[in-house]
């Protein structure tokens, strides 16, 4: 991943939409911002009976459409601007779908593999001891994210409702379904992603079916986005990356099999059948659909000029830095932004504050229906914001939620 900072990115692509939509430099400079941020140090006792301090971050980017909402990443990489461009994208992403919440985000710098079970359970309940007092369900919900599960929110749940000595599910999203998930939460990011691509290919006249996928990132997006992709648009794979490497099969590789491979051996490489490929190669490849579904940045000013994919859907944050997002549209390869491609994960979350709220569950298939109405519906706006424009999509996408959030906030009296 090239050298960039993601929050410069992320204000960059703030300030392209202002400027066409002559947003007053009040408001401007607010959106700029986060709202609230916080920061603290989790000391952790260690199995081995030693003791290690871990950095932790929360930022609440915009709380004017509702309370913040956003996941929480464990990443030896993690920095204070990576989380403030993740909760301004969050602030973006439930606009984008119409839910009332506002972006927020958090992080611990760590590296998660090298932690036991015991330790990831102390560190998850020692983040939430840190900001017990800024989260609540009208307050500051977190998710899971990057190297954070279901059973850690379920840590970190309890922990909250130690502290404050109630029953508050709806604090916490993500969780295991018996805590109070929500069915389909599991797969949503990618679903919802894939409802997306489908109405973009009817949309820019990019046939799907029968034809070929890259995937970059092999995690939980990047395995279901491969099974949906197969599943929903019949749609063949042929390449596969993780942080270890990629592997490629021209006549396509079966993701049942490959999630098969993957949970025996840790990573996609080598799989029977495949041949190794460059993570860069990959991105290059000559495919229908390219779908980075790992880290911020990979396609940049330095290798945009070689993609060769139809359409990019960017099921992972900031993947496209703003140099190479001209670069793209210039050439006519329509890139689906990621607050728009990936807001199932957080749509499912909201379903589930909702479905906490009510103490009252839906099924899955009333899930999944009333995602793909949320997903479908936003695209659509976008897309005619985008077509009378003649602008990106991602354009399109901020024109329409900085408008709603800057409506929320003169609304509300904070700027003129």
């Amino acid at each position: 991943m090239a050298d960039c900072n993601a929050f410069k990115m992320a204000q960059t692509q703030l300030d392209e939409a202002a400027e066409i939509l002559g947003l007053d430099e009040a408001v401007h400079e607010f959106l700029r911002w986060p709202q609230k941020e916080y920061s603290a140090r989790i000391p952790l006792r260690m199995d081995d009976g030693s003791t290690k301090v871990f950095q932790a971050f929360r930022v609440e980017h915009s709380l004017a459409r509702g309370p913040a909402k956003g996941g929480l990443r464990w990443h030896p990489n993690e920095t204070i601007d990576t989380v403030r461009a993740l909760a301004s994208w969050m602030t973006w992403k439930c606009a984008a779908v119409d839910i009332p919440l506002g972006g927020g985000k958090g992080g611990i710098v760590c590296d998660p593999k090298q932690l036991t079970e015991s330790e990831k359970e102390r560190l998850a309940r020692g983040y939430i001891r840190a900001f017990a007092d800024i989260f609540g369900v009208t307050k500051d919900v977190p998710a899971p994210d990057v190297y954070t599960t279901p059973q850690i929110m379920a840590w970190m749940m309890d922990e909250f409702e130690t502290i404050n000595r109630e029953h508050a599910p709806g604090v916490i999203t993500g969780k295991p379904i018996p805590l109070g998930g929500s069915q389909g939460r599991g797969d949503s990011t990618a679903r919802g992603g894939i409802f997306v691509a489908r109405e973009a290919g009817k949309a820019f006249g990019v046939e799907l079916k029968g034809k070929t996928l890259a995937i970059q990132g092999f995690g939980n997006v990047g395995r279901y986005c491969g099974i949906l992709a197969e599943e929903i648009l019949g749609m063949k794979i042929i390449a596969v990356a993780d942080e270890h490497g990629g592997i490629i099969n021209k006549n396509g590789i079966s993701m049942q099999a490959l999630a098969e491979h993957t949970d025996r051996t840790g990573s996609v490489i080598k799989m029977e059948g495949t041949e190794p490929i460059e993570n860069s190669d990959l991105l290059e490849l000559e495919v229908t659909m390219l779908a980075p579904c790992a880290l911020e940045n990979v396609i940049t000013k330095d290798n945009a000029d070689n993609i060769k994919a139809e359409m990019v859907l960017e099921l992972a944050n900031g993947p496209t830095s703003p140099e190479a997002d001209e670069i793209l549209f210039a050439k006519g390869i329509p890139v689906i932004p990621d607050f728009l491609a990936n807001a199932g994960g957080v749509t499912v979350s909201y379903f589930e504050q909702v479905q906490n709220s009510y103490n009252f569950y839906w099924t899955i298939e009333e899930v999944q229906a009333r995602l793909e109405e949320k997903m479908v519906t936003a695209f659509d706006a976008i897309f005619k914001i985008a077509d009378e424009r003649k602008i990106k999509m991602r354009t399109a996408a901020y024109l329409g939620s900085v408008m709603r959030v800057a409506e929320a906030c003169k609304l509300r009296g904070w700027v003129s």
